[in-house]
């Protein structure tokens, strides 16, 4: 019978005691049972407990208090907890995009110009679905954008715009990188969609359809 080497058998009892620290068997600040109690509990020996709980302290969901005992001192790693932060930095820019973009889609389906309809077709064709590289697809999605507010024939809002690219490519990009199937033919759909509005001179309607598409962003990045 072959034997299951250490590092597993420590990964898997790290496992197992961070599922039930996050399922709340025990809180902040309490102190786990000691090795004698986990080892049998865990099907492992008191050297791979000692392991694991390395392991946990790594993570920083405990801390071994020298002559007191192992205590939880958080319920989510650290990897966690900076992701819960991205997203929440990520929505802040889509919330800000939101004040931005659909006023300035409503402005462009009043005032656009033909010359400044032309080029909303063209940045359309090129935020083509089938690009692969996240970096070339942000870029081209922001190529568009700026399309749309400059067809708005606002310079506070295109200065607003330009302004807040820098941050707004970086954050697209870390939400594309989080979103799990994330469907570029449909996102395509929705940037058509403001299109026609525009080009149909529809100020309401480019609004909403604007609206719409950044609310499925915001929903997909908390999925």
């Amino acid at each position: 019978m072959t034997q299951m080497p250490r590092a597993s058998l420590a990964d898997r009892a790290a496992a197992l005691l961070e599922e039930r620290i996050r399922a709340g068997e025990w809180q902040v600040g309490e102190r786990l049972p000691g090795e004698t109690t986990l080892a049998p509990e865990l099907g492992v020996g008191r050297s791979t407990v000692r392991e694991a709980i390395r392991q946990l302290a790594g993570k920083g969901l405990v801390q071994s208090r020298q002559g007191s005992g192992v205590y939880v001192t958080a319920l989510e790693t650290q990897d966690e907890l900076t992701e819960v932060l991205a997203r929440a930095d990520v929505i802040a820019v889509i919330e800000a995009r939101i004040a931005i973009e659909c006023e300035a889609a409503s402005l462009a389906a009043a005032r656009r110009s033909p010359e400044a309809l032309a080029v909303i077709h063209q940045a359309l064709n090129h935020r083509h679905p089938e690009i692969d590289e996240l970096e070339a697809y942000v870029d081209a999605d922001m190529e568009f954008h700026r399309a749309v507010v400059l067809a708005a024939d606002n310079p506070v809002l295109l200065e607003m715009f330009d302004a807040f690219v820098p941050r707004l490519r970086g954050s697209m990009i870390e939400m594309l990188r989080m979103t799990v199937d994330f469907d570029t033919e449909l996102d395509h759909e929705r940037h058509q969609r403001v299109t026609e509005r525009i080009a149909e001179s529809d100020p309401e309607g480019a609004a909403r359809v604007s609206r719409d598409h950044l609310e499925v962003l915001r929903r997909e990045v908390w999925q």
